[in-house]
């Protein structure tokens, strides 16, 4: 199986671009694969996928990770793994925007970008919106991360 270029899809959601090379649809299910650029200060709110385990593999700037509760810094060129079931976020540390590497297994959760992207749900606005799509793919979204707190313990 191979992936031609003309596969690669780009799409932006609350100021993050998500370029996903490789999709459930591409790999039969078995993997998602896609590059991020985010904002620097941006990253998603505290949530948790249910279907896939995550590696975000970091290719520029300083990463915050929040993981139940720990706070992690990941600088470029490593990687952290995010089992499902666990309830994690990131932010970009650095003062210039981050890209990263995300590696989903099984693949399918990519889509959820997609589709984001398409509806353009806003936060908190359209939080009922958000939620919807977030459950047909497994996310449960649960607010932000106490960085300030988290990171004195």
């Amino acid at each position: 199986m191979s992936v031609a270029a003309e596969n690669i899809r780009t799409v932006t959601w609350m100021g993050t671009t998500y370029t996903i090379n490789v999709g459930r649809f591409e790999s039969g299910g078995i993997v998602g694969v896609f590059e991020s650029t985010v904002p620097a200060g941006g990253g998603p709110p505290v949530h948790i996928h249910h279907n896939e385990d995550e590696v975000i593999h970091v290719i520029e700037g300083d990463y915050e990770f929040w993981m139940n509760g720990e706070v992690i810094l990941v600088r470029p060129g490593n990687s952290i793994f995010l089992p499902r079931g666990v309830a994690h976020t990131f932010r970009v540390a650095s003062t210039s925007p981050g890209r990263n590497l995300t590696i989903l297994t099984p693949g399918g959760m990519e889509e959820f970008f997609v589709e984001a992207a398409a509806q353009a749900p806003r936060l908190p606005e359209h939080m009922d919106r958000l939620l919807q799509l977030s459950d047909r793919y497994g996310i449960e979204f649960r607010g932000p991360a106490n960085w300030v707190v988290d990171q004195a313990h």
